[in-house]
């Protein structure tokens, strides 16, 4: 790493930890992702163990692998894990899937998390949003600005590759981790979310990493007639290796149901199904 750079990191990691000490006792939103871990980590090396507790919020839309990672993450740290079942997908707002879906989520999650937050006793509640999220359309946004959740990543101006950066530095087997998001984000805006679709996914990503692929995404359309299509999202360096995968990938996704099997030859970009939100800024 550069010098400048790593003198840059430094600041803002000092920054950050100046930040969450004014918290004094926090509750972290916590997926198990490479940002969340991250500031977990952080939290208890600040605050202390005993100051923070990191909550995940399970449903449908979280797959049984990120959950599985969650826990031992946590575990590792020693700090106290927190497991919530949420109810977005019963939610008719959420299930119709408009462009604003995720608020209704999010708005759900954060409204548990405060309330936990005032039965503990925690000043604050924390999420892992980073600087570079900011630049993508985040309606859940909204619903952490209402419910007063902060960001300390964001405040402080940390890059997702100065996270995984600072992560790897930390030790944490989460800093080079695909960057993971909720299942419904694989599907076209104004189409239903359901929870047979949400499985299928779920199925046909696992599937497709079994075969050595790190960065996979299935994103999921409901045509007029009924039929499904999925359009394969890897990293752009495997998508020549994908296609010798063909055979297997596609019988494999028509046995769950797909009619039409596509590869995007874009590669995968996060929020990929954001293009008309944002100008087509991915």
């Amino acid at each position: 790493m550069d010098a400048v750079v790593e003198a840059l990191l430094r600041k803002k990691l000092e920054k950050l930890k100046e930040t969450l000490l004014s918290y004094r006792k926090v509750i972290v939103a916590y997926s198990g992702g490479v940002d969340s871990s991250f500031l977990l980590k952080y939290c208890v090396d600040s605050l202390g163990k005993d100051q923070t507790t990191a909550v995940t919020a399970v449903s449908p839309t979280y797959t049984r692998k990120e959950l599985q990672t969650a826990q031992k993450i946590a575990h590792g740290l020693g700090v106290s894990h927190k497991i919530i079942n949420t109810s977005e997908v019963d939610d008719p707002n959420f299930k119709a899937n408009p462009e604003n879906r995720c608020y209704y989520c999010k708005s759900e999650l954060f409204s548990r998390l405060q309330s936990l937050a005032k039965k503990e006793k925690a000043g604050f509640v924390l999420d892992g949003t980073n600087a570079d999220d900011l630049k993508d359309y985040r309606p859940g946004s909204l619903a952490k600005n209402e419910l007063g959740v902060k960001s300390p990543l964001a405040e402080v101006n940390l890059s997702k590759e100065e996270i995984r950066a600072a992560s790897k530095e930390l030790g944490l087997k989460t800093w080079d981790a695909p960057q993971m998001s909720c299942l419904a984000s694989r599907f076209a805006y104004g189409q239903e979310i359901r929870l047979e679709d949400l499985s299928r996914i779920e199925k046909a990503e696992n599937y497709i990493r079994s075969l050595g692929f790190k960065m996979v995404r299935l994103r999921h359309y409901r045509l007029a007639d009924e039929t499904l299509l999925a359009r394969l999202e890897v990293d752009k360096k495997d998508i020549k290796k994908v296609t010798s995968c063909q055979l297997p990938v596609a019988s494999y996704l028509k046995k769950l149901g797909y009619n039409y099997i596509t590869l995007d030859l874009e590669g995968y970009r996060s929020g990929s199904m954001n293009i008309g939100i944002t100008g087509g800024k991915i």
